[in-house]
């Protein structure tokens, strides 16, 4: 089986690419660390909103507990799916020309 970025014979790792893939993905996904600002506003945003904001309206503790899961499950789907279109916005790159994978 090969790599599904570079088709070198190395054995792929669990997301299908090989060691070398997925180091180059690391150390250019770095560049990108501020993604996770957005994700985190928008959670804390829905956080506020209904964990705080619904006992001022009259709401039950029960009711305003689940504002705190809405707000840490919209924080983990919007940086899975940024992460998603981070590592798709990788592969479609372009490899560079000499691009000769190690055989370690």
């Amino acid at each position: 089986m090969s790599c599904k970025r570079c088709n070198s014979d190395i054995e792929p790792g669990p997301r299908g690419w090989c060691r070398d893939c997925e180091r180059e993905y690391d150390t250019w996904v770095r560049r990108h660390a501020s993604d996770i600002i957005w994700p985190v506003l928008a959670g804390m945003v829905i956080l506020s909103a209904l964990a705080l904001g619904l006992p001022l309206l009259g709401a039950g503790y029960v009711v305003a507990t689940t504002g705190v899961f809405a707000g840490f499950g919209t924080l983990v789907g919007l940086q899975r799916l940024n992460a998603r279109r981070r590592r798709k916005q990788f592969q479609l790159a372009s490899l560079p020309r000499a691009y000769l994978p190690s055989k370690t």
